[in-house]
């Protein structure tokens, strides 16, 4: 093949029209993201973009929406043990999950009910 796949850019998850002061408080409060200046382009779509590191998050308003159950970004975390200790002091919960062999992860749910996984590689 001519091409190949370097990373994933960002993931973009849904959002009620008009919520974007929750996603601030989360993403950006709560859990530490940076918000991203959307271009002057794309801001009349409403939502609100974040950034830690590498990690790149797109919140998009939508009319009709429905929360993302099973599809879900994962996000790889350094000290993983320390997120969840951070989460709980805020009083969000988590669901563990040890079926995927070689890492610790755990999901939890955005304030729209989309699933986030954040897990960590054992070595």
């Amino acid at each position: 093949m001519s091409y190949y796949f370097k990373e994933i850019d960002h993931v973009q998850l849904a959002a009620p029209v008009g919520s974007e002061q929750q996603a601030k408080d989360f993403y950006g409060k709560l859990l530490g993201f940076e918000e991203v200046e959307k271009p002057k382009a794309l801001k009349q779509n409403g939502g609100v973009w974040f950034q830690a590191g590498n990690v790149h998050i797109h919140i998009g308003a939508e009319d009709d929406f429905l929360p993302a159950k099973k599809a879900h970004p994962a996000i790889h975390v350094g000290n993983l043990s320390a997120l969840k200790q951070h989460l709980e002091m805020y009083g969000i919960s988590y669901k563990e999950d040890d079926r995927l062999p070689g890492a610790a992860r755990f999901y939890v749910e955005d304030p729209y009910g989309n699933r986030i996984e954040f897990l960590e590689w054992l070595e």
